[in-house]
């Protein structure tokens, strides 16, 4: 008889042959980073997740570096905001000045930042409106705008999400135009229309305020098609290739990591941090074992880096193992 338990039988074995493990190296932890003063607010919907002024996020970041997690990914909230969200391109706004802050007092931080216009903009759209949707091509402008704002002001790399045709293209050009041509770009290659993203929009005040983004997110049925944007942003110069959000899509990490020789990240995004959280505050799940087997099955999915809200539990996890 076939005995497959024999290898089960003593956490050492089990060790042994263990296929997949997560490790803190795997790990991009997002930072929601308010523009103003003594700004510390608890996100009601991600709890444990809070926006910060710069003056008050040294704490935080302090104990991101002695848990020896590698990077963190920055979304700006503005104090102003417009129709074309032209505080995105402001050298001295509040994401610039949180590239620097960052760089010059924790420069082991490998810094990554959001390109995007949604948390910026008065309508809540990632881009340019015109006949009530986004113009695609009016917003490459404006992107390309952002990201030179960030190379200059010392973004490791970045990461556009607004899902735009033509993004890492416009980007690519831009930067090596402009002297960057060593700065990767990690492209949300394949990110969904999803209601999984729902406390985001609590964090980075960036509900639309008409309509959806559906004409420029993918639909969730759609899995070819993912295969074809990834293809898109590989062919147009991404260094690294996104899916978002992770738990539901684990089958497209899969595909991507099939399919290209690149690294591949995954969001594990705000409603799958939240649900978690509020099952294991009823006490209907062990909130802890959760956590980590959700990571586990975005790195057995095949996801290289795993960005996500339980960055620090689960590092604290993994110290204690």
């Amino acid at each position: 008889m076939f005995r497959t338990r024999r290898l089960r039988k003593h956490e050492g074995i089990r060790r042994l042959v263990r296929e997949t493990k997560v490790s803190v190296d795997d790990f991009v932890y997002p930072l929601f980073i308010e523009e103003g003063e003594n700004i510390e607010t608890e996100i009601v919907s991600m709890p444990g997740i809070k926006r910060f002024s710069l003056d008050r996020i040294s704490k935080e970041l302090d104990e991101v570096v002695s848990l020896n997690i590698p990077a963190v990914l920055l979304f700006g909230i503005p104090s102003h905001k417009d129709d074309e969200g032209t505080e995105t391109w402001n050298d001295n706004g509040i994401m610039q000045q949180a590239i620097r802050f960052i760089k010059k007092n924790y420069p082991s931080l490998y810094v990554i930042t959001d390109v995007c216009f949604c948390e910026y903009t008065s309508h809540g759209h990632c881009g340019i409106i015109h006949d009530n949707d986004v113009d695609n091509d009016a917003t490459l402008v404006n992107i390309a705008k952002q990201v030179i704002s960030h190379a200059k002001a010392g973004v490791d790399m970045v990461a556009p999400s607004g899902m735009m045709d033509g993004t890492i293209d416009m980007i690519r050009q831009s930067l090596d135009n402009t002297g960057f041509v060593n700065l990767p770009i990690m492209a949300y290659a394949v990110k969904y229309a999803s209601a999984f993203y729902g406390p985001f929009r609590d964090a980075a005040d960036s509900a639309p305020s008409f309509g959806d983004r559906r004409t420029y997110q993918m639909d969730p049925a759609n899995r070819d098609e993912g295969m074809r944007e990834a293809t898109f942003d590989d062919q147009e110069g991404a260094d690294i290739l996104m899916v978002k959000p992770a738990l539901s899509y684990l089958d497209i990490i899969r595909d991507l990591k099939n399919s290209f020789d690149r690294p591949i990240a995954c969001y594990n995004v705000s409603g799958e941090y939240a649900m978690v959280k509020a099952a294991a505050e009823k006490g209907w799940i062990d909130g802890e074992r959760v956590m980590m087997e959700s990571l586990l099955s975005m790195k057995r999915a095949g996801a290289d880096i795993i960005i996500t809200y339980f960055a620090k539990e689960a590092a604290k996890v993994l110290l204690k193992k």
